[in-house]
């Protein structure tokens, strides 16, 4: 496997390759951190691991999850429903504020929910759910629902994907497609953009301004959060070797996922420390096109499905360096709608001469796959290296473009064609966290022009889902979760890799981390 070929290239050449950034910390209150990517994009409308990341430290939601999946106010003082379920008054805290001084009111609140819900599959949901959103008061929001829509805390405090976090109204006014450069936000750390050196460098410092909730205690997104660090500065250094000996030398403090191949030597280092913070798991994917031929044709894309072997995706990324799950479906395992409804299409069966006799009855006629393959994220190269194989394997012309992940993402939002900088597939990664409820996953959403990168228009994937979050049943929600597990199956709007678990490494001193993502706020040294 390539990766391997990678790592020891980057092993060999540690001492050359050692970063003049990459200094000693003088001073208790700065934390250093090696993000997995450069911080290509800022805006909280983009749907990318690392921006969620920045989005967490720079901005605040209305709502936030706990640890126990419940939505908790957070922005809020609180807030009232009439009986009929159709109205909801939620009332901001006093003393909000944002980083360029000015006070958090209602109709920020209200422009950041209209930009957001036009991309966030969630959000969606609740504006169709909505008649209404209004700020009567500079502290109150009014939603006027045209039907019930229990889910409007859940919507409104989900951390991934797309949150819906809250900015002045100037920015908020900004076109969901038109991406923001000024990253303004009332969290517990302001983002320094002066210092931003892109590919390279990105600084945040302590709000001092900030009000963390007043009672409580940390759980997950929710609950007080508090800045312990005046600055933290994100180091991007690509070579995972690189990486590693930074850690190792004190000259940083952490490093979001380390090669998989380390794991097992960096465990047994004094002075540091490995834990899995994304407790539900990283899905790896392979997402289609569907504007274009030759992934617009439902038939070619089962005919790909069934070449997809998980465990050879998993194995390239995880290696010696842990324990995967090549079995998984479009629920993470151990999820409360992890169901086998479908699976046999995941069987890895059947043969490369079966499937390529599949695909040329399904219409392929060698038309060009221009494959986005990033190589400065281990786990991302990986799959896409794998995957390329696997198309290539099975007869179909791969234009394979390497880049960075920085490039691959804003590529990946093109529409345009081909031969204009368009796609047909990339690698990426998806959390558990998202996939484990419909409302969520952004890769099951199949309304076009509104849904994830790749535009599918999958309408009983629609109603299925819709289905789904108008039911405040459980049991009528695990069965409507087998339906949609196998209609994904059938529809196939992007190619499940299996799922595993990536630790992060730390120096011994920190403490406080908060489970679930990667959260700045209750991190202290000491």
């Amino acid at each position: 496997m390539r990766r391997r070929g990678i790592l020891t290239s980057g092993l060999a050449a540690t001492a050359a390759l050692m970063r003049p950034s990459l200094v000693r910390a003088e001073a208790a209150t700065t934390l250093k951190f090696i993000p997995y990517a450069d911080l290509a994009l800022l805006d909280p409308t983009v749907s990318a691991f690392i921006t969620r990341n920045h989005v967490l430290m720079v901005f605040e939601t209305l709502f936030a999850m706990d640890e126990n999946g419940v939505a908790q106010p957070q922005m809020l003082e609180g807030y009232t429903t009439e009986p009929d379920g159709l109205t909801w008054t939620l009332t901001l805290r006093d003393g909000l504020r944002f980083h360029d001084g000015t006070p958090v009111l209602a109709r920020d609140a209200v422009a950041s929910i209209k930009r957001w819900w036009v991309n966030d599959a969630f959000g969606q949901a609740l504006a169709a759910a909505t008649d209404d959103v209004s700020a009567p008061t500079d502290k109150h929001i009014v939603f006027r629902l045209r039907r019930r829509f229990h889910l409007l805390p859940d919507a409104l405090a989900h951390p991934t994907n797309t949150m819906a976090a809250i900015m002045p109204e100037r920015l908020a006014n900004t076109p969901a497609n038109v991406k923001l450069t000024e990253i303004v936000g009332s969290g517990p750390f302001r983002y320094l953009a002066a210092e931003r050196v892109p590919g390279a460098r990105n600084i945040y410092a302590k709000f001092e301004h900030y009000r963390p909730r007043p009672s409580g205690a940390p759980s997950f997104c929710a609950g007080p959060r508090v800045a312990y660090f005046d600055r933290v500065e994100w180091l991007t250094t690509p070579d995972p070797a690189t990486q590693v000996a930074a850690l190792e030398a004190g000259e940083v403090d952490w490093v979001e996922q380390p090669l998989m191949d380390l794991v097992p030597t960096l465990r047994k280092k004094r002075g540091l420390a490995l834990e899995v913070m994304e407790t539900k798991g990283l899905i790896g994917f392979l997402r289609f096109n569907f504007l274009y031929p030759p992934f617009d044709n439902p038939a070619i894309r089962r005919a790909v499905l069934k070449a997809v072997n998980q465990n050879s995706f998993m194995d390239a990324v995880v290696g010696a360096g842990g324990t995967f799950d090549d079995h998984c479906g479009i629920f993470p395992r151990g999820s409360a709608l992890a169901n086998d409804a479908g699976m046999e299409a995941l069987s890895g069966t059947a043969t490369v001469d079966e499937i390529k006799r599949d695909l040329e009855k399904a219409g392929y006629k060698g038309e060009r796959v221009v494959y986005l393959s990033p190589t400065d994220v281990p786990r991302i190269a990986a799959i896409a290296q794998v995957g390329s194989d696997m198309l290539r394997r099975i007869g179909m012309k791969v234009d394979e473009i390497s880049t960075d992940w920085g490039t691959a993402v804003q590529r990946s939002v093109s529409h345009k064609p081909l031969d204009q900088g368009g796609w047909n597939m990339f690698a990426a990664f998806t959390s558990g966290l998202d996939m484990s409820t419909p409302a969520t996953a952004q890769l099951l959403r199949g309304n076009g022009n509104g849904a994830y990168n790749g535009w599918p228009q999958l309408p009983k994937l629609e109603a299925l889902r819709d289905a789904f979050l108008a039911s405040e049943d459980k049991v009528a929600q695990i069965a409507l979760a087998r339906e949609i597990q196998a209609q994904a199956l059938s529809d196939v709007p992007y190619l499940p890799l299996g799922s595993y678990f990536q630790p992060t490494a730390f120096k011994t001193d920190l403490h406080g981390m908060q489970k679930g993502l990667i959260q700045f706020t209750g991190v202290r040294r000491g």
